[in-house]
């Protein structure tokens, strides 16, 4: 006889920790912008207590980082650092891709498709959180046919990292058509069991996606379509 266990309940941490990491995914909280401890309390309708928890819990995921007698505020990262983590995420990338993708199976295309089409229906709509998070379960699903944990574990590591950037730009004119393109040719291309095909196109929209960052750091706002990219 199979025994269930009840999902726990979510406490006021978890609710604090989602309504800001909601914030900083959405773009509403942007990257060295301060947390507002009672204004967030408030909006996450906790007590002062468990949204501390739910930061110190966030600075461990590298989204937000405390600072002394300034207090917490959504990362910061320099040029350098940014292009640190692109290095390692290419690195991480290409060799869950390289041992995945000629394992995927017709269930695995058919997840990335739906992954595809959910980043698509949010973007239509004008929903950036949900084509952010959609755009997020599709490189998911893509990096976990290499069935790594430990792979699977620093790749997330290095996304989040850098999610309060990535919502900076995914609103950007010709972003939501150049991501579903992009999503189209890396499907085909698990389909076909490419994984060089799948490593090539990965790397061309990583690369671009660091230019468009760089440029973001340098204050200079390239809105044209064929600069928008799934990242």
């Amino acid at each position: 006889m199979a025994i269930t266990v009840p999902a726990r309940a979510p406490t006021a941490q978890d609710r604090a920790a989602s309504t800001l990491r909601r914030a900083i995914l959405d773009g509403e909280l942007r990257p060295g912008q301060r947390v507002n401890q009672e204004a967030w309390a408030e909006r996450a309708r906790v007590s002062p207590i468990p949204l501390r928890e739910a930061l110190r819990a966030l600075a461990g995921e590298g989204l937000v980082t405390y600072r002394p007698r300034r207090g917490y505020a959504v990362t910061e990262l320099d040029l350098a650092e940014l292009e640190e983590v692109y290095r390692l995420r290419k690195m991480l990338e290409t060799d869950a891709l390289r041992r995945g993708v000629p394992r995927a199976t017709r269930a695995d295309v058919a997840s990335l498709e739906a992954a595809a089409e959910a980043c698509r229906a949010s973007a239509a709509s004008g929903d950036v959180a949900g084509q952010l998070a959609a755009n997020r379960r599709f490189h998911d699903r893509l990096h976990a046919l290499a069935e790594s944990r430990p792979a699977t574990r620093l790749i997330d590591l290095l996304w989040d990292s850098t999610e309060a950037y990535r919502a900076l730009y995914y609103a950007l004119p010709g972003e939501a058509a150049a991501a579903d393109r992009a999503h189209r040719t890396i499907i085909a291309a698990v389909r076909a069991g490419d994984p060089e095909r799948v490593i090539a196109l990965q790397d061309q929209h990583r690369a671009r996606a660091l230019e468009r960052l760089r440029t973001s750091f340098r204050g200079e706002a390239d809105t044209s379509p064929e600069a928008a990219l799934s990242v």
